[in-house]
């Protein structure tokens, strides 16, 4: 088994730590992320369409809403390295161009034996609406220098 030193040798995140960053998110995201997905949906491009929804107008697809979670936890905490090795997401209202997103992890448990941690997750749109909650599980491994 490894020491925590070994298996964490830019330092072993506490439990409590917390990692946030935020973006404007505009249209051209819907166009990047449609390009890179081939998610064509009316709800993203479709004014009258999306309008006609309970959404009430156009919405962002949920993986440029979750993206932000990747930039924390590969920028912020744990850091470089961190990749997503389960995720439990949850999507709690839309997201549209010109809001303001903000990701916020949480660290909830790390293993010592391996670089390994549990986060609590969550966006929230400038307005202070929570649109998406749940929890990742994250390994972080170490990178060349």
């Amino acid at each position: 088994m490894a020491t925590p030193a070994e298996a964490w040798p830019n330092g072993m995140p506490a439990v409590g730590r917390t990692g946030r960053r935020s973006r404007k998110v505009s249209a051209r995201d819907i166009e990047l992320f449609t390009e890179m997905s081939g998610d064509r949906n009316p709800l993203h491009y479709d004014e009258a369409a999306a309008r006609a929804t309970p959404f009430g107008g156009i919405v962002v697809q949920g993986g440029v809403t979750s993206a932000i979670l990747n930039a924390v936890v590969a920028e912020e905490l744990p850091g470089p390295g961190t990749v997503f090795m389960q995720v439990n997401w949850s999507f709690k209202a839309p997201v549209r161009p010109g809001d303001t997103i903000t990701g916020e992890v949480e660290v909830v448990k790390v293993r010592p034996d391996k670089p390994i941690t549990e986060l609590a997750t969550r966006v929230v749109r400038d307005d202070g609406t929570v649109v998406l909650d749940g929890t990742a599980v994250c390994y972080t491994m170490p990178l060349p220098r």
